[in-house]
């Protein structure tokens, strides 16, 4: 039992360190800090924080979540709250390059929601078809969906699980 989990710690640490997938925008990949959460759009004045976890592979849930994002950056206004979309598993679909909602994600985009995309589910997906997703130019890389929602909910972020 041991031996399996210094086997399976390897397989994580190569697979961490192995070449990163292709995406437009690789900022908290590179510089990732468990520690001190940084995000592509700057909030100064944010006095809410919400992250919303999209973490399946139903489309009907995608739309849910932005409709979601939406209504809170309506009610808020877009400069008082800072929203991130962390997608996993086979909610990544949602920021696959060829997702029927990139109209919506471009969009929320500009108003400065941040939308991030798993690592650990891209090299999943590579494992099982021998290629990375192609993403979404908005997408931003982090080492993992979960530790990414653990770190922003330690820093204050309100969870959001539609």
């Amino acid at each position: 039992m041991r031996m399996l989990g210094k086997w399976l710690s390897a397989v994580l640490v190569a697979g961490l360190l192995s070449a990163p997938a292709l995406a437009e925008n690789w900022t908290l990949f590179r510089h990732y800090d468990f520690q001190k959460p940084q995000f592509i759009h700057a909030h100064p004045f944010a006095e809410q924080h919400l992250v919303v976890q999209v973490d399946q592979g139903r489309p009907s849930r995608w739309a849910l979540a932005l409709s979601n994002v939406a209504n809170v950056l309506n009610y808020f206004g877009s400069d008082k709250i800072q929203v991130v979309v962390v997608a996993y598993g086979p909610g990544l679909k949602l920021l696959f390059a060829n997702s029927r909602f990139k109209a919506r994600v471009q969009s929320l985009d500009a108003q400065g929601v941040e939308f991030d995309a798993c690592h650990q589910t891209m090299l999943g997906i590579k494992a099982a078809t021998g290629h990375l997703p192609k993403l979404l130019p908005q997408a931003v890389v982090v080492p993992g969906g979960v530790v990414r929602i653990m770190q922003l909910e330690q820093h204050g972020f309100n969870l959001l699980k539609p």
